[in-house]
């Protein structure tokens, strides 16, 4: 599967992106699929993620209450719905997916075979 992350920008804080990961080659449903984010400096940190099935999410505590990674089959595409942004959420985001995660907290970059290219956000205070 090929996988293309679009929708950064540059937004106040407070303000809302969706981030969308589109998927070809092969049926994005068929793979879990997290949200990763990296900021300069930093290591690679998990977001979000969510199951083959779509039916179980999670999230970074750092996020909890105001992301949400949601998928549309029809489109094969997995979102990422940011609101209430902060200056600390910015960082180049990346989705990444594998047919053998099989839970929606996994954590480790590592685990997942196939990237997307990245998509800056930037949120200025």
């Amino acid at each position: 599967v090929q996988l293309q992350a679009f929708g950064g920008g540059l937004v106040q804080a407070g303000g809302f992106l969706r981030l969308s990961c589109a998927a070809s080659g092969r049926t994005v449903s068929s793979y879990a699929v997290a949200w990763f984010r990296q900021a300069p400096g930093k290591e690679r940190e998990f977001v979000a993620g969510v199951t083959k099935s779509g039916g179980r999410t999670s999230y970074a505590d750092s996020v909890k209450g105001r992301f949400a990674i949601s998928g549309d089959n029809a489109k094969n595409t997995v979102y990422l719905q940011m609101n209430s942004l902060k200056p600390e959420d910015t960082a180049v985001y990346y989705c990444a997916a594998d047919p053998s995660v099989i839970t929606a907290a996994q954590a480790m970059a590592a685990q997942y075979d196939h990237w997307g290219q990245g998509t800056q956000v930037t949120v200025s205070s």
